[in-house]
């Protein structure tokens, strides 16, 4: 069964092709995915889900509660958001969106499209600088750019599916409904694997360094969250790689990216 599993994802990753959603910028991230969603029907259907989430948090008096809070990421965000040209030209124009959830949770991210979102606790428990807040900010916009969400639903819906899309793998005229529950879960909910996490470290950075956040600051987030794991509920660390690992590469990135930070406009 894996066998056949793996043949109907091979043949359909030759009948859709693979492509890199990135331009191959300073930080140099190219690497060819496999993308048999299309764009538009990821983007739509994340934009249904993250709305829902909105919905919910408002009906429970959760929503944008602290507005100075609030404040700070949109401003975080509108330094950000005008890098994206460099990585990905079309991005700019996105309808980038930033919530913040009153909870105590360790997370935050950034849904296909450029919805984001933070917890207050990831915030409050961790003490964030501008630039650690960048720093996150600039990782999640950086997996909405590489289109993870997208890759992650369409080898999902690939192996789900089996021969029935390899016959239609252009049309996908059936199976909206299983998609939609995909993009949710996937595109959404559940971790990216390594390979997709050190990408938007990578790229991450760069966007933080050419907005004028210190690169510096990706460190000691990360830092301060395996103190805070120190106490078993940091749940977006335990979504992702090694952290001391992750901060070895970080600072290996370091010298690339700085010379973006030097030259960057400080507000």
């Amino acid at each position: 069964m894996r066998f056949l599993a793996t043949t109907v994802l091979t043949s359909i990753l030759i009948v859709t092709g693979c492509s890199s959603t990135t331009l191959n910028s300073t930080t140099g991230v190219n690497r060819k995915q496999f993308l048999m969603v299309s764009e538009a029907e990821i983007n739509n259907l994340s934009a249904q889900s993250y709305s829902q989430l909105v919905t919910q948090a408002r009906s429970q008096g959760a929503l944008n509660t602290n507005m100075a809070q609030k404040a700070r990421l949109d401003r975080i965000a509108n330094r950000l958001i005008p890098q994206v040209r460099v990585l990905r030209p079309e991005a700019a124009s996105w309808k980038w969106e930033v919530n913040l959830i009153q909870s105590n949770q360790l997370n935050a991210f950034c849904a296909p499209g450029g919805k984001i979102m933070f917890y207050t606790g990831i915030i409050d428990r961790l003490k964030l600088t501008d630039d650690e807040i960048a720093a996150i900010m600039g990782h999640e916009m950086a997996h909405a750019l590489r289109e993870h969400g997208r890759e992650n639903v369409s080898r999902a819906y690939a192996q789900q599916a089996g021969l029935s899309i390899l016959a239609s793998a252009v049309g996908m005229t059936e199976g909206q409904a299983q998609l939609a529950q995909l993009v949710s879960q996937v595109g959404i909910s559940l971790p990216n694997n390594r390979t997709q996490e050190s990408e938007a470290d990578v790229l991450g950075l760069e966007l933080m360094a050419r907005a004028g956040y210190h690169p510096q600051a990706s460190i000691t987030l990360w830092q301060k969250m395996i103190a805070a794991n120190g106490s078993g509920s940091a749940e977006l660390l335990s979504t992702h790689p090694n952290p001391a690992n992750r901060i070895q590469s970080l600072k290996l990135l370091q010298p690339k990216v700085m010379p973006l930070y030097l030259r960057a406009a400080k507000f």
